[in-house]
């Protein structure tokens, strides 16, 4: 044991010094990379649960963030503070001698993992290179995919999203419905735009429109229609990092802004032509 000391103890002078690397290249970019905190996406994101589901192996990488140490660690798991050293020594330790430590206790949401027991266990396992480790997890429900890439900032649009998702209904009307986003707004425009949608239905026909048939009629004769035709395009790689609903919300704005202009009011199709005529030109 005596000969494995100042081996676990180089480790964390390591890890500590990777930590460090890591914040000043976060700062320089202007991109935290902090762990998730798991009390923040509960709030946002109104997820369910947790419910139990019994011990699972698990990928490390896909463990993003803490139910309550997410200030201690950076998101690689890396140690923020020096007064962890015996601990995360004493795992480092066990790591070498093959002692078999206790399951790890896990939040899971959507396709990522919140640590609630075994930070320290998460951090040397990382850094050591291991790939899959035992947890007892427990999962959480949510209306939104949570991936491992996701950042703090991304939680604002995903909580707008879990508030479209519930005033529509639009993943249990349409459950092939994959809608993503990065304009901060987005999510509450096309919530105006399926109000003006009812709308008009109502005077076309003549009748009250139930809330769910005005968002399947804007999804199939609105959306989905610019939507296939960006598709067909293939414009949507002259724009990196954005996704087809942004493009549609464009669209949209283009159709409104010829529509001040004087020219008639155009079909959704039409208009996103009309888009990507301006953009091709």
């Amino acid at each position: 044991m005596t000969d494995l000391l100042p081996r676990v103890r180089a480790d964390f002078a390591r890890v500590r010094f990777k930590a460090f690397l890591n914040r000043m290249r976060s700062f320089l970019r202007g991109h935290p990379r902090t762990l998730l905190s798991y009390d923040e996406v509960k709030e946002k994101l109104r997820i369910g649960g947790p419910l139990y589901c019994g011990v699972e192996t698990v990928e490390v990488e896909k463990i993003v963030g803490s139910l309550n140490r997410y200030h201690q660690f950076d998101r690689a798991f890396l140690p923020l503070e020096d007064n962890s050293a015996p601990r995360w020594q004493n795992i480092d330790l066990a790591f070498y001698q093959d002692v078999n430590l206790p399951p790890v206790v896990l939040y899971k949401v959507g396709q990522v993992y919140f640590v609630v027991d075994g930070h320290h266990r998460v951090s040397v396992a990382r850094e050591q290179g291991q790939l899959y480790m035992d947890a007892e997890v427990r999962e959480c429900s949510t209306r939104v995919d949570i991936t491992a890439d996701l950042k703090p900032e991304d939680l604002v649009i995903l909580g707008q999203k879990v508030n479209f998702l519930e005033r529509t209904g639009l993943d249990q009307l349409r459950p092939e419905a994959r809608i993503f986003l990065s304009i901060p707004d987005g999510f509450r425009r096309m919530l105006e735009h399926i109000a003006v949608h009812r709308y008009f239905m109502g005077l076309d026909q003549q009748r009250d429109i139930r809330e769910q048939e005005a968002v399947t009629n804007w999804y199939d004769t609105v959306y989905q229609p610019i939507v296939r035709v960006i598709r067909r395009a293939g414009i949507l790689k002259e724009f990196p990092g954005k996704f087809e609903a942004d493009l549609y919300l464009w669209v949209l704005d283009r159709q409104r802004y010829l529509h001040a202009e004087g020219h008639d009011l155009m079909p959704p199709a039409k208009a996103a032509h009309e888009f990507i005529r301006k953009v091709s030109r």
